[in-house]
């Protein structure tokens, strides 16, 4: 974020996490990469430091900091360095709104605590494989039977999908009644029929575990209903302002590292007796980058300060999010042509960049989606 917007104290926790990075995940990424999931150390320390959580009440073991400008300057700090792989961001950004606006009291006291040590890993199961932004064609369901649900079904593309300890499932609970019969319940590690499928080979982000889950006659005590029963879809629609503005800064701060790496290697690279990026062409590139990622910050920014007010609106985050992450794509793409045949080496960060930004995009609703929204707006 631009300094402006920080204070003393903000730029302390800066300061904080940016070491924490570079000494508890830096070090060790290259190795979950070849693991395909992070060691669940880390998700403690990150815990032992205050990272996770920070926005939830001390009461139940978080910080108590509402304040969203800590939780997008730790997500700066790890998209700045392509730490892709701890995947904090699903229960500071996506779990934990939903459990502070919608569980009840003794569900807080049973999750949040262990969320905040990080000794529960969390996911969010909504995409499955023939619902993505379409969140009202999820067949997954879950019939009540007296105190339990009965959950059948599957999801896939869930991040945290092996690791986690806590699921908010999207389900049917009355099957046939659209949104109106979609609700949110939480599925535990270790409940019977719950199992997980392979963990997903993708383009990039290799760290971060990203698996199928699937349900077989999954009986969840009623008890772990997250908010009203065909509420779900109200619900899920209740933090997706939050979601894509974190996807569209995490895009972007990659975006703004890629360009930095690119610059320093314009200057250092050497062809025909002058660095390239004495070149006119080069220059120019880097200029109009330069120009995108400027204007762009301050409108990301003014996105931010206004989820801080609690203002920012579906739109907006609808605009952020594509825009950012259209951007971003297109930048990173040019840093990797800049830096030639050494821009296709996964040696060097920006062609990692290149590979996990990709997804942006994609989830969290398309883009071609979230220019849907912004044209419903205009009143078509």
């Amino acid at each position: 974020m631009q300094s402006k917007f920080l204070n003393d104290e903000h730029i302390m926790f800066r300061d904080a996490v940016r070491e924490f990075v570079k000494r508890e995940i830096v070090p060790y990424h290259e190795q979950w990469e070849k693991d395909g999931l992070v060691s669940r150390d880390v998700w403690l320390k990150a815990g032992e430091n205050g990272f996770l959580c920070m926005d939830v009440p001390e009461e139940y073991g978080g910080l108590g900091v509402d304040d969203y400008r800590y939780n997008a300057i730790f997500v700066e700090e790890l998209a700045r360095v392509g730490a892709s792989g701890p995947g904090f961001g699903i229960t500071n950004e996506l779990v934990v709104p939903y459990m502070l606006a919608f569980a009840t009291e003794e569900q807080k006291a049973r999750w949040l605590p262990k969320m905040a040590t990080g000794e529960y890993i969390t996911s969010l199961a909504m995409s499955e494989p023939n619902a993505g932004s379409d969140l009202q064609g999820i067949q997954t369901t879950a019939i009540k039977q007296g105190d339990h649900y009965i959950m059948n079904g599957q999801k896939t593309f869930i991040s945290n999908g092996i690791m986690n300890d806590l699921a908010i499932v999207a389900c049917k609970t009355t099957p046939g009644a659209g949104a109106a019969g979609i609700s949110l319940i939480v599925v535990e590690r270790g409940m019977a029929g719950y199992e997980r499928g392979r963990n997903l080979e993708k383009m990039g982000r290799h760290a971060q575990d990203t698996a199928e889950l699937f349900f077989k006659d999954v009986q969840v005590p009623v008890e772990n209903l997250l908010g009203g029963e065909g509420k779900g879809f109200y619900h899920m629609m209740h933090n997706l302002p939050q979601e894509r503005l974190v996807i569209a800064l995490g895009a972007f701060v990659a975006a703004e590292a890629a360009f930095d790496l690119t610059v320093e290697y314009c200057k250092s690279r050497i062809a025909f007796g002058r660095s390239i990026g004495k070149f006119q062409n080069s220059r120019f590139k880097l200029a109009e980058m330069k120009s995108e990622l400027t204007v762009g910050r301050i409108y990301l920014d003014d996105c931010i300060m206004k989820q801080v007010d609690k203002t920012l609106t579906d739109v907006e985050a609808a605009m952020c999010k594509q825009w950012c992450t259209d951007i971003a794509k297109r930048i990173i793409d040019e840093c990797v042509q800049l830096h030639g045949g050494y821009g296709y080496m996964l040696e060097y960060q920006v062609a990692k960049f290149y590979l996990d930004v990709r997804v942006d995009p994609i989830h969290g609703g398309t883009n071609e989606i979230m220019k849907e929204i912004v044209g419903r707006s205009l009143g078509f």
